[in-house]
């Protein structure tokens, strides 16, 4: 078993952790393709975004509103849908309505008690501004994409979070449900990491590429975490 004691510093994934953005993703998606018509299922709508988005990000950087918009062109590329106008905005405008999951808040106000919060995340800073009251909690520090320029699986997120925290990488344990974007990369740079899989008994990586990677503890929620943490 993981020694929860031994971290001070927490730093979590937001947008899949804390955030369901599977299902914000789909409550974007679905009604603008039904319109054009289209209607494929769920889980083909979200193995689409991830694979472009990933795709979008691993070239020169772009605001992730900028990817948003780009992610969408192409999926409806890929769809046949011509997008109309604003139609393209759709995602980006979404963001904010992106719902936490369930125990996101309860969890992170129990965890705080204990640990330092940091969220390291895919993001732009005013986006993450529309996410951060679903929180319920104000975190010791954000780290963003626009920030760093760069995007996770990238190393940056982490090496800006040690500038800021001054902690030691065996003091920083890292939480995410993405293995792709963060687990692996998190475990290659010498960090402890939980998995929150957030996907349990669902088939495929959902809105993330597919990865191999294997965590040091393995959550179904963030609930389940907190417990472990104020019993260790």
């Amino acid at each position: 078993m993981l020694d929860l004691q031994r971290f001070e510093v927490l730093t979590f994934d937001c947008y899949g952790t804390l955030i369901d953005w599977e299902a914000g993703i789909l409550a974007a998606l679905r009604p603008l393709l039904e319109t054009h018509g289209v209607r494929p299922a769920d889980e083909d709508i979200l193995g689409l975004f991830g694979a472009i988005e990933s795709d979008v990000q691993a070239g020169a950087f772009l605001p992730y509103a900028e990817v948003l918009r780009r992610v969408l062109e192409r999926m409806a590329g890929r769809l046949g849908v011509a997008l109309r106008g604003e139609e393209r905005d759709a995602l980006v405008e979404s963001v904010g309505r992106w719902p936490p999951f369930p125990d996101t808040a309860d969890a992170l106000a129990a965890l705080k008690r204990r640990y330092r919060l940091v969220v390291v995340s895919n993001v732009d800073d005013d986006l993450f501004a529309c996410t951060a009251p679903h929180l319920g909690v104000e975190m010791d520090h954000v780290i963003t994409a626009l920030q760093v320029r760069s995007y996770k699986p990238a190393p940056a997120h982490w090496e800006r979070m040690l500038e800021r925290t001054g902690a030691t990488k065996d003091r920083v344990l890292h939480v995410a449900q993405s293995l792709f974007h963060d687990i692996a990369p998190a475990r290659a740079l010498g960090f402890g990491t939980v998995w929150v899989n957030r996907r349990a008994g669902r088939a495929g990586s959902g809105a993330t590429p597919p990865s191999a990677a294997r965590p040091d503890l393995e959550v179904p929620d963030l609930a389940t975490l907190a417990r472990l943490a104020s019993s260790a």
